[in-house]
């Protein structure tokens, strides 16, 4: 099969040195990439600012915002099996960038900040038959709200995690995760590396696709 993964966080830009982002680093998607690639299949990987190496067999597309993501995924929509969204994509920017580096003394303090574009429903569209997975960083319980982005984004399976827990969170190797499908079903997964948690994955979307 042909995997489309997105990985990383985006940096939303205030001006040529400042940006909104996040605490990603990349690792969950990066750990998808080298998984499906050990299982046998294609990948393409979008990646945000990361300081990752992927695997050699992977083809990486560079992004840095949330537009380059969308961008990136309608350019590869067509090509893929499965659609993977890892990254931890910004939900917020300035909703006015500068050329230039702002001075302090001619910032009023008040940031005004508009929506970035939600992929997953931009692209629903043109699902098709596609397998679309997406991912659901909450902090305390993250199941109801990974319940509602399953349903409303109209996505096959959603990974979902606390990542407010030290060893679960952003920048460690292990995660702790639950899988839920479209069908209701669901897998809560142990405490394990984000290689293994990776593969687990890989492993399920090919049970869903061959049935």
């Amino acid at each position: 099969m042909r995997f489309l993964i997105t990985a990383g966080p985006t940096r939303e830009m205030l001006d040529p040195v400042r940006f909104l982002s996040n605490r990603s680093t990349g690792k969950m998607g990066y750990a998808l990439a080298y998984a499906a690639v050990v299982a046998g299949h294609e990948v393409r990987l979008i990646s945000g600012p990361v300081s990752l190496a992927a695997p050699a067999a992977v083809k990486v597309s560079d992004v840095v915002s949330a537009a380059d993501v969308l961008n990136s995924v309608q350019d590869n929509l067509q090509w893929c099996d499965v659609l993977i969204m890892a990254a931890a994509v910004a939900d917020w920017r300035p909703a006015s960038v500068s050329a230039v580096k702002l001075k302090k003394s001619n910032m009023s303090g008040t940031l005004e900040l508009e929506r970035t574009p939600d992929i997953l429903k931009s692209v629903a569209k043109y699902k098709g038959g596609r397998f679309f997975v997406g991912f659901a960083a909450e902090t305390g319980d993250p199941l109801p709200e990974a319940s509602r982005k399953l349903k409303e984004k109209g996505l096959d399976m959603i990974v979902a995690n606390d990542v407010s827990q030290s060893d679960a969170g952003f920048a460690v190797d292990t995660n702790r995760v639950t899988v839920l499908f479209a069908n209701g079903d669901y897998d809560n997964l142990p405490l394990m590396s984000k290689v293994e948690v990776a593969k687990m994955i890989v492993e399920k979307i090919e049970n869903k696709m061959e049935k």
